[in-house]
């Protein structure tokens, strides 16, 4: 399968990206002197689309196992190289789920299915930046 998407110049440092889904973002840096941003780190956004890769994988399998759970939210963390081009050389994601009564196991078997066999975006990290995992659960 190919995915292609376009990206168009919107004046100053802003891109505008499309996706195959039809949506768009927009996607931009620090500029020196001022707080103003239009959109999204590009950097960042590759910290998101781990997030969301793996979360999709979790809930997903979740769901299948039929259990139940109040919320669920990653945190993740990226350490840039110091020299140029900088790209994330170390990454850690930690998993936090909230409920009453949290199947642990079956969390944790979640998370490791993602981890370590479904998500691609995971498996693309893994090739240049050590990746780290943890899970947190969160009695409501």
């Amino acid at each position: 399968m190919q995915h292609k998407i376009t990206t168009s110049w919107k004046g100053g440092l802003t891109f505008e990206s499309d996706n195959p889904s039809g949506k768009t973002v927009l996607m931009d840096t620090n500029i020196a002197g001022t707080d103003h941003r239009n959109g999204l780190s590009p950097k960042a956004m590759m910290l998101s689309s781990l997030a969301g890769c793996s979360g999709l994988d979790v809930i997903s399998t979740l769901d299948k196992m039929k259990v139940v759970i109040d919320d669920f939210k990653m945190d993740v963390s990226g350490e840039l190289t110091d020299e140029h081009p900088k790209y994330y050389h170390t990454v850690v994601v930690d998993y936090h789920f909230y409920g009453a009564d949290l199947n642990q196991k079956k969390c944790e078997r979640a998370v490791t299915l993602s981890v370590e066999k479904y998500c691609g975006v995971m498996e693309m990290f893994r090739r240049f930046a050590k990746v780290e995992t943890h899970i947190h659960f969160h009695n409501n």
